[in-house]
């Protein structure tokens, strides 16, 4: 695999400046009504979106970052504080939350959601790509989670995606190297099996914290108490 920097996009100071802020604060109010209210994501996205004159990739952001009240509201109490999740078996949304950690030390912009979870706007489009900040990012989840004294950590990534082996393989040696006591499994759809587990989730995946029984949010307290980047768009 290709060692890059994930980083942002060229236009993104001038897309997620400072003066879009209190724009997007607005949009997201109003995306997150109409939402509220029954209307379609896609519709709901391109009419705030068109009324504030953003492009695609703010439209995309302002998706990321919006929901109705109700998933908020339930997303929040399913939410666990870091004191629980000692001697409890963690699963994680590997690519997720490794893809986000990979932009938030790549100073590339990333979004804090009404549901205060973290999100970017990467995608790994078929084919995983390591870049210059990996193995710092699984360094970092790993002696998190041992500070926090967690029974178990247990990795999932999906299995379709291009270069999910060679991975797999990283975090192996990681793990060997650091002493992290972790699993790591590819599977065709990690989102299923995340949903549908009784143990605490690790994952920013909307459609995941919505059918989840419980998460924790690891990539907050991960950028807001060792990171502390300066590139956050904020939903409030």
């Amino acid at each position: 695999m290709t060692v890059r920097n994930r980083g942002k996009e060229s236009n993104d100071d001038k897309l997620f400046g400072k003066k879009w802020q209190p724009v997007f604060v607005e949009a997201i109010q109003d995306v997150s009504f109409l939402l509220t209210r029954g209307y379609g994501e896609k519709s709901s996205i391109q009419l705030v979106g068109n009324r504030y004159r953003m492009n695609t990739r703010q439209q995309k952001a302002l998706l990321r970052m919006s929901a109705p009240k109700n998933s908020i509201f339930t997303r929040k109490q399913k939410a666990v504080p870091k004191e629980a999740i000692k001697k409890q078996n963690i699963l994680i949304d590997g690519f997720n939350l490794l893809i986000l950690l990979e932009n938030a030390l790549s100073h590339a912009y990333i979004f804090k959601s009404q549901d205060d979870a973290y999100r970017d706007i990467s995608g790994v489009h078929g084919s995983y790509k390591r870049v210059a900040q990996t193995e710092k990012a699984i360094i970092l989840v790993g002696d998190i989670l041992q500070e926090l004294k967690v029974k178990s950590v247990h990795w999932y990534f999906d299995s379709p995606i291009s270069n999910s082996g060679r991975l797999k393989t990283i975090l192996f040696e990681i793990a060997e190297k650091h002493e992290f006591d972790w699993q790591v499994t590819l599977v065709h759809n990690p989102d299923l099996v995340l949903a549908k587990s009784e143990d605490i989730i690790i994952s920013s995946d909307a459609w995941i914290l919505d059918e989840c029984k419980q998460w924790f949010n690891l990539a907050a307290l991960i950028i807001e108490e060792h990171l502390r980047s300066e590139n956050i768009i904020y939903a409030t």
